[in-house]
């Protein structure tokens, strides 16, 4: 495993302004588009769940099984993605896994029982665990390469693929068949992936002429200096190995408690408005509405932020305000000011999860950024149901405040996680 060596002075320097040339480059363009395609084609097919549901003729636990099928296959592919990306480079691994997204988003809608649609949800959630890790360690990369902390930004395009995705299938759910909104939805998938992976494979993202030591091993996440000048990389010593495994386990954790929030929100904020605020469901669909979009804002003015305050203080100050969101949620008896939690909840949680796996990428390289975002979507898997066997035990709004209790908890770790970056080996 190719472990950077990287210092806590690297680590924590300050980053330079962008030239107007580097800012947006055609391979920060391309990155971003196969970010909102992700979240396109995720979105695309979670709205037509329920078609595919009356499809099958599941009961809700067979849908939950066939469902739990989809993060199998995610969260399984992740590590042996991370590997690829260290031996072919993680732009090509991402144009691979993106088209096999695409490809994998019709067939749910050729299924018609529950067995063919758990197996048919492996391979998607294969598709789209591997998209996740390769787009990641391609964003870590173009980091490293701009000198400048825009990984919210990728993940802002995450968010409003979703927010797209969702919008246009709920539009032409009246008006299209699953069958041809999924078709279509993976044939857009293939051109964008043909059209941004050509741009990816070019773009340079104004990366300086390194020489060829440095470049054989720049697919495997390197890029310290005594690299940059020639020089053959160091073995790192097992201390700092050690080191530098505990920093990505712990920026993972970071990654799992921000993921446990968001997958509690997704299932659980609705019906808690509706059944313990007392909300209309007009008011309940706009108050996840209100979060979705609070997360998407909060990651566009992420890079800025993390410049203005630094990306430790950027997670804690969001987790904090996850936090206190969440209670408010939780325990609040309006609606108003329920809403008014959601949106909090959005914000603070916004730039966590992309900071944590960015700065994993940064310390272990592609297989970092697939340790973190492993523990990371693992977080997203366990949180719906645990809140849901809290909620049968000490009832909902009791059960999400442990939402709050992770986002705290999110929020304190990059603390540790600061405290243990590992010193560089002398050359």
């Amino acid at each position: 495993m190719p472990l950077l060596n990287k210092t806590r002075a690297r680590s924590e320097a300050p980053y330079q302004s962008p030239s107007k040339r580097s800012a947006w480059s055609p391979a920060r363009l391309a990155l971003t588009a196969f970010f909102a395609m992700d979240g396109f084609l995720f979105a695309a097919w979670v709205v037509r769940i329920p078609d595919i549901r009356g499809q099958v003729s599941a009961t809700h636990s067979a849908l939950g099984l066939a469902l739990l099928c989809l993060s199998a296959g995610a969260v399984a592919t992740m590590p042996v993605i991370g590997r690829l990306c260290v031996r072919y480079g993680s732009k090509p691994v991402t144009i691979a896994s993106v088209a096999l997204l695409s490809l994998a988003v019709p067939l749910p809608a050729h299924t018609h029982s529950v067995l063919s649609l758990g197996a048919v949800l492996l391979l998607f959630g294969a598709g789209y665990g591997a998209a996740n890790v390769a787009m990641n360690s391609a964003a870590v990369d173009l980091v490293r390469e701009l000198r400048r902390p825009v990984m919210p930004s990728f993940h802002a395009g995450y968010s409003l693929g979703g927010l797209l995705g969702a919008g246009v299938g709920g539009l032409l759910a009246g008006t299209l068949s699953t069958t041809w909104a999924l078709a279509l939805s993976g044939a857009l998938g293939l051109a964008v992936t043909a059209a941004a992976g050509t741009a990816l494979l070019r773009g340079q993202a104004g990366r300086p002429a390194q020489a060829p030591a440095a470049r054989r091993t720049a697919g495997a996440g390197a890029g310290t200096g005594a690299e940059a000048a020639g020089k053959t990389p160091a073995t790192p010593a097992p201390g700092v190995a050690r080191s530098v495994r505990l920093l990505v386990v712990l920026l993972g954790l970071t990654a799992l408690l921000d993921a446990y929030g968001e997958g509690a929100i997704a299932d659980w904020a609705t019906l808690h408005l509706t059944d313990d605020v007392h909300a209309t469901a007009g008011l309940a669909a706009a108050g996840y509405a209100a979060f979705a979009f609070a997360m998407t804002a909060g990651r566009v003015g992420g890079t800025w932020l993390s410049i203005r305050i630094g990306q430790t203080r950027l997670i804690a100050t969001g987790g904090l305000t996850a936090c206190a969101g969440m209670l408010v949620v939780a325990l609040a008896p309006s609606v108003a000011a329920a809403l008014a939690g959601l949106v909090l909840v959005g914000l603070g949680l916004a730039n966590i999860f992309p900071l944590a796996i960015a700065q994993a990428g940064a310390a272990g390289g592609p297989r970092g950024v697939a340790t973190a975002s492993t523990l990371g979507y693992a977080g997203m898997l366990i949180g719906p149901p645990v809140i849901g066997f809290l909620a049968d035990a000490v009832g909902l709004p009791l059960a999400l405040t442990t939402v709050a209790g992770a986002a705290a908890l999110a929020g304190l770790l990059p603390f540790a996680v600061r405290s243990r970056r590992p010193v560089a080996a002398s050359h």
